[in-house]
């Protein structure tokens, strides 16, 4: 990693917070923890972290009204967290402005890898005036904007599809096993998920088409890797 990334932790529950405190702290990132919603905003105005994780209900503020409040000033990625049974509106969390949103109880390595998966496509990971782009004849893979163009043309795609694309790309002709595209691209070893890369491997081949110019080609019993031919 390169500077330290700071993110703010606001949840009333200690033990949660203190855990997530913990899975944090151990990828390498600072932590600020708060333990209500004003102290969630006072902390987010002094501190300025890259990353909000943010309960729904809290005392004093509740999670949406801090959501709200920190769109008003900042763009930085917002993860709702929610508890079992909660009434929360997905659209209306996102529409203020949340990035994610997980429920819980939750498994603390999926929310340790979606906040590296929003942190890499908010660009809290880049050095500033880094463009991530990679062109070959007929393919532009862009993860600063999340595009991707064949032949010209932007298709549609989901982000974890052009994440693993764009990591391929960036190592031609390097094979990779499906436990290390899980760990580079999910940010995590997702044990027992191999299927998981296969299907977006699939898709990625369905957007792409064919080319005579390169290939995202299966190593039997090994893995996947872009094949760049000469």
């Amino acid at each position: 990693m390169q500077d330290t990334v700071k993110i703010l932790v606001v949840d009333d529950d200690q033990n949660i917070n203190e855990l997530i405190r913990m899975y944090l702290a151990k990828e390498g990132y600072e932590v600020i923890q708060a333990f209500d919603g004003e102290q969630g905003l006072e902390l987010f105005q002094s501190k300025a972290p890259s990353l909000v994780v943010l309960d729904l209900m809290l005392p004093k503020i509740d999670g949406l009204a801090v959501c709200r409040e920190i769109r008003k000033i900042s763009d930085i990625p917002v993860i709702m967290l929610t508890a079992k049974g909660e009434t929360f509106d997905k659209v209306l969390g996102l529409e203020l402005g949340a990035d994610d949103y997980m429920v819980k109880p939750f498994e603390t390595k999926e929310l340790i890898a979606r906040i590296k998966a929003v942190l890499r496509r908010s660009g809290n990971h880049e050095k500033q005036g880094d463009k991530m782009e990679i062109v070959y004849p007929g393919l532009s893979v862009n993860l600063t904007n999340y595009e991707l163009k064949v032949n010209g043309v932007s298709l549609e795609v989901p982000p974890k599809e052009l994440e693993v694309l764009y990591f391929l790309c960036s190592h031609p002709n390097q094979v990779f096993t499906r436990d290390q595209l899980l760990n580079q691209v999910w940010g995590y070893d997702y044990f027992g998920a191999d299927r998981t890369v296969d299907v977006h491997i699939k898709r990625i081949r369905e957007k792409l088409g064919e080319s005579s110019y390169w290939q995202l080609k299966t190593v039997y019993g090994v893995g996947y890797k872009f094949e760049v031919k000469r």
